[in-house]
Parts: structure tokens; sequence; C-alpha cells
């Protein structure tokens, strides 16, 4: 007997999956990447056992942005046979490559008398920061031996920075530096300065005077801070001049009011102080 017209009628869907498998693309560019970093490195592995110190100074000099201020630069001899991009004759003479007057292709910039320059300059920095120490040492008594006596160290600090060696003198509560609020020196500041002097002279760094005061009452109607500390900054360079320092030494004289403390308290007499220092070459412009 026949199925009647209401039977259902099923449809099988076949679902077709395009380029499955092994035959999809993605994994070819994982592959190629692969390849391609495989590559990379054995070059890499090959150009270090192959080129010499130099040679890879060289090739890293040529892919660094930064290259124009390097000395030493790329190219090679031998196998690489190529040009120094620092060559004399193609680039300009700055005086920091050429190890020859005159330039040559077989005189390529080498870097010889910036690396002289460099090593020059580093001696003097130590032998600087040396002479720096001793004047410190000399001033504290560290060394044994001190040209203060006891009542004089009690107004001095000092420290070794990166600007250079600065000497702080300072008032005590029985011992102030300037007679009341001027800037007529107290004999224990004109035996400090006189001292002073005499060390700065050792050296041919340039100096720097800065004055400080201790803040005032809020109530004062013309507050005296900033010309005060101004005042007795020139005063205290008046009188280093007179130990026989050259005025042309002095970098700058600055007077700081009450804006930056010694101590928490703003009115102590701690806070009356003089900042001399003794800059570092490379800090005096």
């Amino acid at each position: 007997m026949a199925h009647g017209t209401n039977a259902p009628v099923i449809i099988k869907r076949k679902k077709v999956v395009g380029g499955g498998g092994h035959h999809g693309g993605a994994w070819k560019v994982a592959y190629a990447d692969f390849v391609t970093a495989m590559m990379a490195f054995f070059m890499l592995m090959w150009l270090l056992n192959a080129t010499t110190e130099k040679q890879r100074k060289g090739i890293a000099d040529y892919f660094n942005p930064t290259i124009p201020v390097n000395r030493v630069s790329g190219g090679g001899e031998g196998a690489f046979g190529g040009d120094s991009v620092f060559s004399e004759r193609i680039l300009s003479q700055t005086g920091t490559g050429a190890d020859r007057p005159s330039p040559t292709p077989e005189r390529q910039a080498r870097g010889m008398i910036g690396s002289e320059q460099a090593e020059e300059q580093k001696n003097d920095a130590m032998a600087e920061a040396e002479a720096l120490r001793e004047i410190e040492d000399l001033l504290n008594g560290k060394s044994g031996e001190t040209v203060f006596s006891e009542q004089l160290l009690r107004h001095i600090v000092t420290r070794l920075t990166d600007e250079g060696l600065i000497v702080e003198i300072f008032d005590l509560d029985d011992a102030p530096l300037f007679v009341a609020d001027g800037t007529e020196a107290m004999p224990v500041l004109e035996e400090l300065i006189e001292v002073i002097g005499q060390a700065f002279a050792l050296v041919r760094n340039e100096v720097a005077v800065a004055g400080y005061v201790s803040a005032r009452p809020i109530v004062l109607a013309d507050n005296p801070v900033w010309d005060l500390s101004t005042a007795r900054a020139h005063a205290v360079r008046r009188m280093i001049e007179q130990t026989g320092l050259r005025p042309d030494r002095f970098e700058r004289i600055t007077g700081y009011a009450d804006r930056k403390p010694a101590v928490s308290m703003p009115m102590a007499p701690r806070n009356n102080r003089l900042e001399l220092v003794l800059l570092r070459s490379d800090t005096g412009n």
C-alpha cells in the first residue's frame, strides 16, 4: 500500500568545508615566519663566528639610528671590504674621527682622536674630583689636620655633590655670622672666609655663592629676606676676593631668602647660612 501524501519529507544537507585539513593556507604563513626567523638566527650565528669585535661594532652602528654621534662606525675590512660610514671622504671632518690630517681611503675614521679625548676627559674628571675631595678633607680635618679651630668648625659643613664641593657656613645660637640683620661680618665669619678663600685658590674651578636667611614674622609690612640674602651673598663675594681669588672665577651670586630652610623651624638661626660652591668644570656653564 502506498504512503500517504502527508508523510514527512526528510532533506539531508551535506556540509562541505572548503580547503580543510592540510589544504588550508594559514599554516603556510606561520611556517614562512618560522623559516625566516631560523634563517635570521643562523645568519646571526655565522656573523658572530666570522667577524671581529670591531667589525661587529661597525655592523651595529650601521643599523643604529643615532649613528651620527658614534665615533666608530660600520663597514669593515677583509671579507666585508666595505667603506666605513665615517669615511673622511664621505662625512665632514668634525675633529673627532680622523687619525691623520689628510683624508685618504686608507685613513678612514677610526675614532682614535675621539677615544683619546674621552680618556683625557675622564682622567681630568677623576683628578678634579680628587682635588675637591682633598680640599674637603682639609676643611673638615678628615686627613688628620684641619685649618680651622674647634670654634670655627662648629660653623661649617661640607659635602661633595654632582655640582661640586659645597661649603656651608651657618649661624649658631650663640655665634651669628653677621651683626644683627645686616651685612657687616662678625670676626668668626672673617676668619672662615680667609681660610676658605685660601683653600679655593688651590684649584681653578669656578665659584658660586648663595645666601639664605631665616624667616621673619608674617606681620612685617616690608619683609627684608630677599634683599638681605642677596646682599649677604655679595658681601661674602667681596670678602673672598680680598683673599686673592680672582673676580672672574665667580659663576653666580644668588639670594634664596627664606625659601629653602635647612631645618624644620623656619625662624631658627640655623637657617641663616651661606653656601660657597667650588663648581665642577662640566657644570660651571
